[in-house]
């Protein structure tokens, strides 16, 4: 069983920081992309930044410059760390995780519960 958490969320000023972390655990036998994705309220979720494996990087336009991702695989952990928040950057935030389970399985993405992130003008 795959479990990914996330933590960091939370209430902040225009001009503000956050950091989201998201720690999977469970059975792994091989990690690919890890990424953050976004969903505010009426609207479809969408890609906000994701890093392969490699330590490849790709960003939303809207957070290039304000957002880095970083992943830990020692401890199978994501980061975004978030900077310069914006009222539009408001939504709850996914970590996602592309990664399969066993030797037999094919790969297949998971998501966690989700962080709400509220940015304040």
């Amino acid at each position: 069983q795959v479990q990914l958490v996330e933590s960091g969320g939370g209430l902040v000023q225009a001009g503000g920081s956050l950091r989201l972390s998201c720690a999977v655990s469970g059975s792994i036998f091989s990690l690919n992309t890890m990424g953050w994705y976004r969903q505010a309220p009426g609207k479809q979720r969408e890609l906000v930044a994701t890093m392969t494996s490699g330590g490849s990087t790709n960003y939303a336009d809207s957070v290039k410059g304000r957002f880095t991702i970083s992943r830990d695989n020692a401890k199978i952990t994501v980061f975004l760390q978030m900077n310069s928040l914006k009222p539009e950057d408001t939504a709850a935030y996914y970590c996602n995780a592309n990664l399969i389970a066993t030797w037999k399985s094919a790969s297949k993405d998971y998501w966690g519960q989700g962080t709400q992130v509220t940015v304040s003008s």
